[in-house]
């Protein structure tokens, strides 16, 4: 038996004052996968991750997380706010400005969400969350306040408190357009790692060379419509559609 895609999205469109933002994506991401979602400003693309964790609730189309409907019952029903919640918690999203919570320490932040959420013991927490800390290289300031971090900083912080609800989905919204351009590398790195172990992650992105580095597949939207898909090797050497190479002409 073929194993269930982590996403399944079928023919989702999404309008905003009747301005339409996604227009019939359909997309599956495998296990373990990484997609890369390109396009420029406008196109679509963060509200394309913001639908998948139902942040944002499309006007038609369906999207399946390991095989179960978010937003709707099997039998078509909306789904009731605990049952949406416990769905979405099975993806972590990672915000282009970090999110952090300003009252909490680093390792606070990462231990909120499995305690309040999952119910997780404070000691068991605690104790998953400094693995978590040490994975992105942050464990050293886990009592440390967010002011006091630099951008890279927070944003590895916040990849871990997305890691903390161990999601089946990793959903990453241009996580380093916030950051001045030598902390860029710090947080790619990070993701680098989180694909080598495995991690099924959708990411927008401006960063070709971790786009071609590391996607399974690479994905181009023009005005919601989602044109192109290939391959990295494919898409960057063999675009098949004059807006993708024009794209990419101007990204050099």
């Amino acid at each position: 038996m073929a194993e269930v895609p982590a996403v399944r999205i079928e023919r989702l469109s999404k309008s905003f004052d009747g301005v339409e933002v996604l227009r019939d994506i359909d997309l599956t991401v495998n296990k373990g996968e990484v997609v890369s979602v390109l396009g420029s400003s406008g196109s679509g693309k963060s509200t394309l991750l913001r639908c998948i964790n139902w942040l944002e609730q499309p006007d038609r189309g369906s999207i399946h997380i390991a095989g179960e409907r978010i937003g709707a019952s099997a039998s078509g029903q909306a789904m009731k706010a605990r049952e949406l919640a416990a769905i979405r918690a099975r993806t972590g999203m990672v915000f282009q400005s970090f999110n952090l919570w300003p009252h909490l320490t680093v390792l606070q932040n990462v231990m909120e969400a499995p305690v309040q959420v999952k119910k997780t013991p404070k000691a068991q927490a605690r104790e998953a969350a400094q693995a978590l800390l040490e994975k992105v290289g942050m464990e050293h300031k886990a009592d440390a306040y967010p002011f006091t971090l630099s951008g890279g900083q927070k944003q590895r912080v916040a990849i871990a408190r997305a890691l903390a609800m161990s999601p089946e989905v990793m959903l990453f919204d241009e996580p380093t357009s916030a950051l001045d351009p030598e902390r860029v590398g710090e947080v790619l790195a990070v993701m680098k790692n989180l694909s080598a172990e495995g991690y099924t992650m959708i990411v927008v992105t401006h960063e070709m060379e971790f786009a071609r580095a590391v996607s399974d597949q690479v994905v181009f939207l023009e005005k919601g419509i989602l044109i192109e898909k290939a391959p990295p090797e494919k898409f960057f050497t063999q675009p098949e559609t004059d807006r993708v190479r024009k794209f990419l002409e101007l990204s050099r």
